[in-house]
């Protein structure tokens, strides 16, 4: 029997505003560089505002580390369902038609509550360093409600994005997702997300791995710090426990991935990047997408590495469509 779907994603639903920032700026608003920092709208709103002459480096772009995932595989060629949280206002509709453009499925009850859909402030540093303030509106209420078992029991993939355990509801959301997919047979990826996430939340994203994923995303920072290790290595060895299979993302140098036999190291092309907003995001949803297609774990790195570079090239966490096929056509 064929899958209804290849991938059936569950994260926050956000819409993105990038400014580009310096070193000082960040500094003077008392804001943590290169993660991302829950904040009220109220202090998100100080922060538009002391950025108010500053330029807008991507004006309005849907975002969420998961959906960024799903709608690049979606536009590299896969059947995706997403489970997440807009409230009826125009945030959420701009936020709708986005997720349709990339045949993206998602549960009818979507745009339906009332709220805020959820905004993240992106500030990028002239190194391209991406550092996140987020207010996660009614997002942050994400929980077992949106699951769809019957997406979930047709999908080949289950993908979590590591950013739902700072909600409680959230969390449970992702753990039982995790606990249905295992059911019914489903693979289950989860993402670390980001070093924030990995520090303060560590114990909720052990929850939300359980006895183990099939597959692991994260970066090596994020690796480092769940592991609680000081070098590659260890970590690599401490994963391989929670995770049959993983993927490190290591920035210019490439990635790291266990195909759950062989360690492979992968070289990626050398770019100019500015903006890495988006780009494990990226690596993510590449890497579905090849394995979906039958391709073996060094070739989904290769394209996963190709896909991540070339977004780190220019502002915004997503690729234009075509710039998909492009990719694909290069490397399929």
């Amino acid at each position: 029997m064929t899958d209804q779907y290849h991938i059936y994603g569950i994260g926050a639903a956000l819409v993105d505003t990038e400014i580009t920032v310096t070193d000082d700026d960040l500094t003077r608003m008392g804001v943590d560089k290169g993660v991302m920092t829950l904040v009220d709208e109220a202090r998100q709103a100080e922060l538009i505002g002391y950025l108010q002459d500053h330029d807008i480096a991507s004006q309005r772009a849907s975002g969420g580390s998961g959906a960024n995932t799903i709608i690049a595989a979606g536009y590299f060629g896969c059947r995706n369902f997403y489970s997440c949280k807009v409230a009826g206002d125009e945030n959420g509709e701009f936020y709708l038609n986005d997720i349709r453009d990339a045949d993206v499925v998602y549960p009818s009850t979507l745009g339906s509550h009332e709220g805020i859909t959820g905004k993240c402030l992106v500030m990028i540093t002239p190194d391209a360093e991406r550092t996140m303030n987020t207010f996660l509106g009614i997002s942050a209420t994400v929980s077992v409600a949106e699951l769809d078992e019957a997406a979930i029991a047709a999908s080949q993939w289950a993908y979590i994005e590591g950013y739902l355990v700072s909600s409680d509801t959230g969390r449970a959301a992702a753990i039982k997702l995790r606990e249905l997919a295992e059911a019914n047979n489903t693979r289950t990826a989860l993402s670390l997300s980001d070093p924030a996430m990995v520090k303060f939340f560590g114990d909720g994203l052990a929850e939300m791995i359980g006895g183990g994923v099939d597959l692991l995303f994260c970066n090596g920072d994020e690796a480092l710090g769940y592991t609680g290790t000081e070098t590659l290595e260890d970590a690599i060895a401490a994963l391989k426990p929670i995770a049959k299979t993983f993927a490190i993302t290591l920035g210019a140098k490439g990635s790291v991935v266990f195909d759950g036999s062989n360690l492979l190291e992968i070289a990626t092309e050398q770019a100019k990047a500015i903006d890495t907003n988006g780009a494990g995001d990226m690596y993510a949803g590449a890497f579905l997408y090849a394995l979906t297609q039958g391709e073996p774990m060094q070739r989904a790195g290769e394209f996963a590495n190709k896909a991540a570079t070339k977004v780190v090239t220019q502002y915004g966490p997503r690729l234009r469509a075509e710039q998909h096929e492009e990719l694909k056509a290069q490397y399929f």
